[in-house]
């Protein structure tokens, strides 16, 4: 499901609210997120999972067209660990 999938859904779910409305609502959702995570937060949403992020080492990478030795930096990527609801739910 995309973006614009979800925002289809919720609209449909919820025809007392117009397209704007759940829009704003749902980039407001990732907004937030992002922000926490950028700061070294975490976002744990019960029965869902948790949003964190993890720090990765600076290492030498290799160009995959020409073969060549390049730097990659160092730099933090953002983590999702299931939550158990949602393990479950998955593996019935």
């Amino acid at each position: 499901m995309i973006r614009s999938e979800l925002v289809q859904k919720l609209c449909d779910d919820y025809p007392d609210l117009t397209l704007k409305e759940v829009e704003r609502v749902v980039a407001t959702f990732y907004d937030s997120i992002i922000d926490q995570l950028q700061q070294g937060g975490r976002v744990e949403l019960r029965g869902f999972g948790a949003f964190s992020t993890r720090a990765r080492d600076a290492r030498k990478g290799r160009n995959p067209r020409t073969g060549e030795a390049v730097d990659v930096d160092a730099k933090r990527v953002p983590y999702f660990k299931p939550g158990k609801e949602m393990r479950e739910r998955l593996n019935v």
